[in-house]
């Protein structure tokens, strides 16, 4: 049956603010007061200044949409996207956190409908207590389901599962007409839509089905792989035998070592698992925090130096094997929330988040880049690589059949922009792409190499949006 999920209301407190670098008026932000602000990504790269925008109900946000300007808008979430996705030199922003209401849970047919500002972490919070779980969840819970869908956000789990939008029923989008159409998948639309990065409409409100689980804790087995190779062949053998799965992988280590790695793998644990006291209350969720991260770190705090040290430490205390640990959801999906503004530990020069995946089979593409990663000796310290299974229908989202490889790069480091064009380049001859949602520098004469259904998506932007409504720097960038 359906029951309602909690009284309407604000973000909770431990929900970040979105990430926004300076406001240049202290006037506050309602549908019909814009604020100009400095907006970046997550990276804290390449700002620029927006009208911000929050509208509370769905007529403020058709009003929104309706005023947005020459310039047109775009929607925003938490702030998570690393690149310039959620951004709109001169133009509007609309920040959707003030949609934030849990509608009904549904727990006959394992279903939750929600507002598009509504947060993971939120979800979590409401649904961990009545045994059910988001279907993926990415690195971080501080996502919002708006964004999770304009993203087609990915997880651990996608070679089981797939990207967010495979258990999205339907969503709510407002359009460049003003209207609010229902969209549900098999449609142009939803695929348009599904990694589509807010440029076919303002999602309102979605349906996305859940996970039911037992516990709120992880059984997890972890062990170290020698190389790349070998990472590869166990990922290869053993996925298949868990739900998650991820790799922490030495991007500093050369010769023999190139790709050596930590492997954890883990499932939802069977509440005979737990040990007796933790019976008690199987389900409660209780995430831990840290101070937040200072501001104004210099730049260069994280450089190869201190790099190589973490990996060599980080290596050497995993396990050769261990089986069975039982972990907080917290620690095992999203270790750095735990920190928050952990951004601001690269300094005031920011970050790269640089993610590409290549297919099956292009397995010597990947070594090759892990290679010249090492010998570039790039300070990476939060590099993952996971195998991603069949990719979904959305015309621009990302994940499809191969390997994936994200790694964090300080934006400071000399000559790192000729050294990613040339990974991109290596990437798009492989038949792979990178990550829209990360991304904030690539070429846009490569986008249709990476995403062949592009044309496509262009074609209903200007069925649909003939005037350019939604726009991004993302958008303008990439001739999107």
């Amino acid at each position: 049956m359906s029951s309602p999920a909690g009284p309407p209301g604000s973000r909770t407190a431990s929900d970040p603010a979105p990430a926004t670098v300076s406001v240049t008026t202290t006037t506050p932000v309602t549908a019909t007061t814009p604020v100009p602000t400095s907006v970046t990504g997550w990276g804290r790269t390449a700002p620029t200044t927006a009208r911000l925008v929050r509208p509370g109900t769905y007529d403020e946000a058709v009003a929104a949409v309706r005023a947005c300007g020459a310039r047109g808008g775009i929607a925003r979430g938490l702030g998570r996207a690393y690149g310039d996705a959620a951004q709109n030199a001169g133009g509007a922003v609309w920040d959707m956190t003030g949609l934030d209401r849990i509608r009904a849970v549904d727990a006959e047919a394992g279903t939750v409908v929600c507002d598009a500002g509504v947060s993971l972490h939120r979800l979590m919070e409401v649904l961990l207590p009545r045994g059910w779980f988001v279907p993926v969840s990415p690195g971080t819970r501080y996502v919002t389901v708006g964004g999770a869908i304009g993203a087609d956000i990915h997880g651990k789990n996608h070679h089981v599962a797939g990207s967010f939008t495979r258990h999205v029923r339907s969503f709510e989008l407002l359009t460049a007409d003003g209207a609010v159409r229902t969209v549900r998948p098999g449609t142009a639309l939803f695929d348009a839509t599904a990694g589509g990065m807010g440029l076919t409409g303002v999602i309102l409100a979605a349906t996305v089905a859940l996970l039911p689980v037992r516990t709120s804790l992880m059984t997890v087995d972890t062990e170290r792989a020698a190389d790349l190779d070998d990472l590869l062949a166990r990922l290869s053998a053993t996925d298949h035998r868990h739900r998650y799965s991820v790799a922490w992988i030495d991007l500093l280590a050369r010769g023999a070592a190139t790709g050596r790695a930590v492997l954890t793998r883990g499932d939802h644990a069977p509440l005979d698992a737990l040990p007796a006291r933790a019976r008690r209350a199987p389900l409660a969720f209780r995430p831990g925090r840290l101070p937040p991260a200072p501001r104004g770190l210099p730049d260069g705090l994280l450089g190869r130096r201190s790099a190589g040290l973490f990996n060599a430490f980080w290596y050497g205390k995993a396990p050769r094997r261990r089986t069975g640990e039982l972990q907080k959801l917290s620690a095992f999906f999203h270790p750095l929330d735990g920190v928050p503004h952990w951004n601001r530990v690269y300094g005031r020069g920011g970050f790269v988040q640089y993610q590409f995946v290549v297919g099956l089979g292009a397995e010597g593409t990947l070594r090759r880049i892990v290679e010249r990663i090492a010998a570039r000796r790039c300070p990476s310290f939060l590099a993952v690589l996971k195998r991603f299974g069949a990719g979904g229908p959305g015309w621009l989202s990302f994940p499809s059949e191969g390997w994936t490889l994200a790694l964090d790069i300080p934006a400071g480091l000399p000559g790192l922009g000729p050294f990613l064009d040339g990974l991109d380049e290596t990437v798009a001859e492989a038949g792979g792409r990178v990550y829209l949602a990360k991304d904030a520098r690539l070429r846009p004469e490569l986008v249709d190499v990476m995403y062949p259904r592009a044309d496509a998506f262009r074609a209903l932007r200007a069925h649909t949006d003939p005037r350019g409504v939604f726009t991004s720097d993302l958008s303008r960038r990439l001739a999107l």
